[in-house]
C-alpha cells in the first residue's frame, strides 16, 4: 500500500469518482492508467498532461490511499491524527480487498463533539474504526445504493 503525497496526486483522485459514502465519510477512486503512447511534447517543450497525468503521477501499480480531513470538520489537530491514524490502519488491513488503484478517504462531516469528548477516546476511535469497514465494504461490494455519480458526471438541470 502506497500513500498519496503531493496535492497533484489528491485532485486527480478526487476528480474521480465518488465510490462510496457513509454518515461522516466518503471514499473516492480513480483508476491508476498506464500511457499508451509516449506523451507528446507542447510548444514550450513541457510534456501534455492530459491522458498521461495519472500515469505520471503513480508510478507503482498499487493501492494507493490519501486522507483528507477539513478542518472544517476536525478542528483539533488532534483529532484530524487520531481520524487519519484509523483511515491508514483499517485501508492496511483490507488492502488485499482494495482494487489497485488510487483512493481518498474524506471526512464529511463532523463527529459530535458532545458525544465524543475526548479527541482521542477509545470510543471515537471505536466510531471511526466501524464506519470506515463499512465504507471500504461498501466500495468493495460495489452497492449501487452507497455509489453515487461521477462528480463529472452532469447534474440535471436545464
Amino acid at each position: 500500500m502506497q500513500r498519496l503525497k503531493t496535492r497533484a496526486q489528491f485532485d486527480a483522485v478526487m476528480a474521480g469518482a465518488t465510490v462510496s459514502r457513509t454518515a461522516h465519510f466518503a471514499l473516492h477512486r480513480s483508476a491508476l492508467q498506464q500511457p499508451e503512447r509516449p506523451p507528446q511534447l507542447v510548444q514550450d517543450g513541457s510534456p501534455a498532461l492530459a491522458p498521461w497525468k495519472t500515469a505520471a503521477l503513480f508510478g507503482v501499480d498499487d493501492v494507493w490511499i490519501g486522507a483528507m480531513l477539513p478542518k472544517r470538520w476536525a478542528k483539533r489537530a488532534v483529532t484530524r491524527n487520531a481520524i487519519k491514524r484509523q483511515i491508514y490502519n483499517v485501508c492496511d488491513d483490507l488492502a488485499s480487498s482494495m482494487p489497485r488503484a488510487a483512493h481518498v478517504v474524506r471526512l464529511r462531516s463532523a463527529f459530535d463533539r458532545a458525544t465524543f469528548i475526548s479527541a482521542t477516546s477509545v470510543e471515537l476511535k471505536r466510531a471511526v474504526r466501524a464506519e470506515l469497514e463499512r465504507l471500504l465494504q461498501q466500495a468493495a461490494a460495489g452497492n449501487p445504493a452507497s455509489t453515487s455519480r461521477s462528480r463529472s458526471a452532469p447534474q440535471g438541470g436545464a
